[in-house]
């Protein structure tokens, strides 16, 4: 006897989700997102903040999305993903849906019930798929866990100290400042 497949879900499914309910796909697997906390958005407006000034004084190229921003990560029709904070500096990866692609730098804020996903399921996913840094904010530990998938490197931050950010080789840094 033939043991029962489990659903493999696609995109299609991700935009059949009923208005205000929201979910990422990875590999064909469903997983619902809460909605987010106080804390958590208070840290995603001071990152994108910070973000977005560095690259305007800078002119830079690279450009930032906030979440809810659709990340197909592999080009297929079985992985999308909402990074908490999207930076992509390959514009041809950005169309109106969202990144088709690995963007450069993300950020995952975590949350009680999304920190095994961001410690384990998406760190492997970005890395595979090509993301050049990922930061992993813990706001419950008061730590920034930075990983340089380029250089093969991780370090760990507390919120007080000055976090380089590896894409621009140092010259933004950034403190958390803890609330």
């Amino acid at each position: 006897m033939a043991l029962a497949q489990e659903k493999l879900y696609t995109i299609d499914d991700i935009y059949a989700l009923p208005d205000g309910e929201r979910a990422e796909l990875i590999e064909g697997e469903l997983y619902m997102m809460t909605p987010p906390g106080t804390t958590h958005q208070r840290i995603a407006s001071f990152l994108h903040w910070a973000i977005r000034n560095y690259i305007q004084e800078q002119n830079g190229d690279c450009e930032i999305f906030p979440a809810p921003f659709a990340v197909f990560l592999n080009n297929d029709e079985h992985t999308y993903v909402e990074p908490d904070i999207s930076v992509i500096c390959d514009k041809s990866k950005l169309d109106e849906k969202g990144c088709n692609g690995a963007p450069d730098w993300v950020i995952e804020i975590v949350s009680p019930s999304s920190k095994r996903m961001d410690y384990f399921i998406k760190l492997f996913k970005y890395q595979k798929a090509g993301v050049r840094e990922y930061w992993i904010v813990d706001p419950g530990e008061n730590k920034v866990i930075v990983y340089d998938f380029e250089n093969e490197d991780m370090n760990t931050y507390d919120f007080e100290d000055q976090i380089p950010v590896n894409i621009y080789d140092g010259d933004l840094k950034i403190t958390m400042k803890s609330e």
